[in-house]
């Protein structure tokens, strides 16, 4: 009898690399990456957070000649929901920030040296900023860097004692994917600018990641966990999705 050959199992096709462009919208330029998913039944097309790029997944093998039709189709769409993210900095004085969701104007103290803080003039919250105007986003960014750490040192040591979960460390971030995250090893790390959200969202966050110290996942005992440890968890869920990426829209450089 002669042996029996082994049929050498083959591996799953790779589905080709993602294609990347620049789309022109109303004359402005967006970066654009476009994915081929083999599951895909139709296109869909993202606004990634802070409206700075797109992001569009199609059926394996649609010809270009689609994927530019569709493009073409949704100028005006997209020229709308592109329309509430600021390409301009106002960061300057004159300028607005939010601070724990209340508008502050921007005011330049006009000394190169000194510490940005936030105050009350004549009923109006400010923000004064000392140095250079074209160094103003960075001193905002590392006020704010500074307030939100602050902020959640103190709402985690809150939410972490009342489920008595430790917690390893803390850290500030500036991710667009997520809004804060928790490892296994008890890390937490958050987008410092959520400090512009109000204060019941800044809380929400806080008590989220708090919660996956107890729960790694997102079933439904870490819901219950997370809305007993955050009451306001769907206000400020919905806070965040109205107007989470306008908070990522601001740049700071």
């Amino acid at each position: 009898m002669f042996p029996l050959l082994s049929r050498s199992r083959r591996s799953a096709p790779q589905p080709p690399a993602p294609e990347t462009r620049t789309l022109e919208v109303a004359g402005r330029l967006m970066p654009l990456t476009i994915r081929q998913n083999e599951r895909a039944t139709r296109i869909t097309l993202r606004i990634e957070p802070g409206g700075r790029a797109l992001k569009m997944t199609i059926p394996r093998g649609l010809a270009a000649r689609e994927v530019n039709a569709f493009l073409d189709r949704h100028q005006g769409w997209l020229l709308t929901k592109l329309a509430k993210f600021s390409t301009e900095s106002s960061l300057r004085g004159g300028g607005e920030i939010l601070l724990r969701g209340i508008r502050h104007h921007i005011e330049h103290t006009g000394t190169l040296r000194g510490l940005t803080e936030a105050t009350v003039v004549d009923g109006v919250p400010v923000l004064r900023v000392s140095g250079m105007p074209e160094h103003a986003g960075r001193r905002i960014a590392t006020f704010l860097k500074k307030e939100a750490r602050a902020d959640l040192e103190r709402l985690v040591k809150v939410h972490a004692g009342a489920i008595r979960a430790p917690v390893s460390s803390i850290s500030m971030k500036d991710t667009r994917s997520r809004w804060g995250s928790c490892s296994s090893e008890g890390n937490l790390s958050f987008s410092w600018r959520i400090v512009m959200a109000p204060p019941l969202v800044i809380d929400y966050l806080a008590a989220h990641e708090v919660a996956h110290l107890r729960e790694m996942n997102h079933g439904p005992r870490f819901w219950a966990l997370c809305r007993k440890l955050c009451p306001h968890m769907d206000e400020a869920k919905t806070w965040l999705k109205r107007h989470g990426s306008q908070l990522h829209a601001i740049d700071f450089d």
